[in-house]
């Protein structure tokens, strides 16, 4: 099961042994823990009408080691909780409208550099050797998560035979288009918050039949790893109006890369092929057959000036 509620869990459980101060702390933090999860130590004391040090005890008996570790169990509470509305609105609360630009570009940049510091180098080999050695690669990530999966599944065509990109309106399609997938498969679901049944029910059919799983998403308390072997960690936005989806890209392309360099002439045979067929369809603009210099583009648009 998921840690999604055990916070819940534990205050519902100890509720209580605890003081007049601590409950009052729980019954806020129960009904406002998407406002709650912003809030240091001392300012949820100033809120609640308690001291600082009320807080770090109650975070302490709840089983916490101290409140950061106390934030990070309301964090996943939070992530899964927030609707769309409420992500908005606590994204409006933060961000000022002169601010955004370098408010998204640094904290994407905070997001990559994060998910480089805690990505297991273990976990990350052993999705490149499954993938290798999969016979058929199938790649599902819906809504938000759909680009991602259709990235991965773009140069993974360039370097394998089978490899399947779902595309579903419904469970039942899903199922469908896995209705052979075997122990000798992997299959490679993609969810971050709001996580999609859909992908879930993906990764639990797969699993039933043996195939290798893999996931790529956001926390080890995610329920995308229930059914997963290898459990990619990618660190994206808690709350936000847009999901901030560049660490997971940027985790895609390492994979992407280590995947090219086991197959490089597998590769560099399948590019060579491509800009043949490339040139003969001409599917680039400088392959195109009446080409025009840039001296004759530059006379013409003072023509027609």
């Amino acid at each position: 099961m998921s840690n999604t509620n055990e916070l819940i869990n534990r205050i519902n459980d100890r509720y209580g042994s605890l003081s007049k101060g601590q409950k009052c702390l729980a019954n806020y933090i129960t009904d406002n823990y998407d406002k709650a999860v912003f809030l240091t130590a001392a300012r949820m004391g100033q809120v609640v009408g308690v001291s600082e040090s009320t807080v770090v005890r109650f975070a302490t008996h709840l089983g916490y080691k101290g409140y950061p570790e106390f934030q990070k169990a309301l964090e996943e509470l939070v992530r899964n909780k927030l609707n769309s509305i409420q992500r908005m609105e606590v994204t409006y609360g933060r961000i000022s409208q002169s601010k955004i630009l370098d408010t998204v570009l640094s904290s994407d940049a905070e997001k990559i550099k994060k998910t480089m510091e805690e990505i297991d180098q273990t976990a990350f080999e052993l999705a490149v050797d499954t993938i290798l050695h999969a016979k058929h690669i199938y790649i599902v990530g819906i809504r938000s998560c759909a680009p991602l999966a259709s990235f991965l599944a773009f140069y993974c065509n360039l370097m394998f035979e089978n490899v399947h990109l779902l595309h579903t309106n419904s469970a039942s399609e899903l199922f469908e288009q896995m209705v052979r997938i075997s122990s000798e498969d992997v299959i490679i679901g993609i969810s971050f918050p709001r996580y999609s049944m859909r992908t879930l029910k993906a990764m639990e059919f797969a699993n039933n039949r043996s195939a290798k799983v893999i996931t790529l998403t956001d926390s080890i308390h995610s329920p995308m790893n229930l059914y997963s072997s290898c459990n990619l960690i990618a660190s994206s936005d808690m709350a936000s109006i847009v999901d901030s989806l560049v660490a997971p890209l940027s985790v895609i392309n390492a994979l992407i890369v280590a995947l090219c360099m086991k197959k490089q002439s597998q590769v560099a045979e399948t590019l060579e092929m491509l800009e043949d067929i490339w040139d003969e369809y001409q599917v680039y603009e400088s392959d195109e057959i009446n080409h025009i210099d840039d001296s004759l583009k530059m006379r013409y648009a003072r023509l027609d000036k």
